[in-house]
């Protein structure tokens, strides 16, 4: 089978989104189909078209960027001769270029599975709400088109304003999520080269970004101090310049420079480092505030190394705890519950649930991308191709 999969950024731009397609398209390569991406080239330096881990990936030129989105022109070129040449379509929302694709699909009677990532919510100000407008109109036709909806659970498509919408043809899938447990020595290793001492440690894995509830977090780190000294918490992913996000980090970087060498900064971390990142914490911390976020990859990759956490109590978000027992979730935007959840964590083991084995499984790239097989083999079916 040829499929076509598109999203506005892929790989190397690190997110949820990326990373989850970039599983996707391994695990359907490995299952002997043909697998092209079809994607944005927002940095000029990359490859125009190029072979990665047996995924062709076409990238279209950027003449513009549009608060975090790309205006690609050309886009719509590459769209349609590609559409033409593959089974099935599966675009990834939200994404604004995803409607014509969509509709591409139609006119051409290739199955269209969209797959609902988040909602979009760009922080405050008149233009990032006319962008946020703009994109779900986007998604709502893109949607409206596509033969088949994808989420990652039902407690987000029950309260997705969008995916309530279309109900009748939402399907939940749940992500792929890979992450071996850390070798023996990892650890100390990963503690020597990033001159880590002491503890407990906390950690953070995500893009430095609003939805994210840092403040939060920076709160939570102010009120530990005073019971836990020795303790750090390590932020792993981009904090410099990202996309968006500058006058976030600027707001915030004065409280988090009063917390001296209690708050590093890891940068991005490659896929070797992640487990042992994952196993020196005492506990991972997920924070986010609304429903740009979904679900939280990160919890499971956490999970896998026997590390727990403490969620928010959001839609989507707070179902890896809820799921497995490890941790506890807390109200969103309350940096005196982060707090006490993270004490309770380090004073005693959460009720668990699943072992890793049962957790691997569930959330398997083999299980994910054969979900997908089955659901694009059912509608090529329908449409008699």
């Amino acid at each position: 089978m040829n499929v076509l999969l598109q999203l506005t950024y892929y790989r190397p731009h690190v997110s949820g989104l990326t990373i989850y397609v970039e599983r996707l398209a391994r695990g359907l390569v490995r299952r002997g189909h043909n697998v092209t991406v079809l994607t944005s080239r927002f940095e000029p330096d990359l490859q125009r078209d190029e072979v990665v881990d047996g995924v062709r990936v076409v990238r279209v030129p950027v003449a513009a960027r549009v608060s975090k989105g790309v205006l690609m022109p050309s886009i719509g070129y590459h769209a349609t001769n590609l559409v033409r040449r593959n089974d099935v379509c599966s675009l990834h929302l939200p994404n604004f270029d995803a409607a014509g694709i969509a509709l591409r699909g139609r006119l051409f009677g290739r199955p269209v599975i969209a797959t609902y990532h988040c909602d979009l919510r760009l922080p405050a100000g008149m233009f990032n709400r006319l962008v946020d407008r703009m994109s779900a109109l986007m998604n709502r036709i893109t949607m409206r088109a596509a033969d088949r909806v994808l989420t990652y659970t039902d407690d987000y498509r029950d309260h997705s304003p969008l995916l309530r919408r279309c109900t009748s043809k939402v399907d939940v899938i749940l992500p792929p999520v890979e992450m071996r447990q850390p070798a023996a020595g990892e650890l100390d290793e990963f503690r020597r080269r990033h001159r880590i001492s002491g503890g407990p440690l906390i950690g953070m894995a995500c893009r430095f970004a609003a939805e994210k509830g840092i403040e939060h977090v920076v709160s939570a780190m102010e009120i530990l101090v005073e019971c836990y000294p020795g303790i750090q918490l390590l932020f792993a992913g981009p904090y410099r310049d990202v996309l968006g996000e500058r006058t976030y980090f600027d707001l915030l970087k004065s409280r988090i420079d009063k917390l001296g060498g209690r708050w590093r900064f890891l940068g991005v971390l490659g896929q070797d480092e992640l487990p042992a990142f994952y196993g020196s914490l005492d506990a991972l911390v997920v924070a986010s505030t609304n429903s740009t976020e979904s679900f939280g990859l990160v919890q499971v990759e956490a999970f896998l190394c026997d590390c727990p956490v403490v969620s928010s109590d959001i839609p989507g978000v707070r179902q890896p705890v809820l799921g497995t027992g490890m941790g506890w979730v807390v109200p969103p935007g309350d940096g005196r519950a982060i707090a006490d959840a993270l004490a309770k964590l380090l004073r005693e083991v959460p009720p668990r649930r699943l072992g890793r084995e049962e957790i691997q499984e569930l959330f398997s790239i083999d299980r994910c991308a054969a979900r997908y097989e089955a659901l694009f083999e059912r509608e090529l079916a329908l449409k008699g191709a």
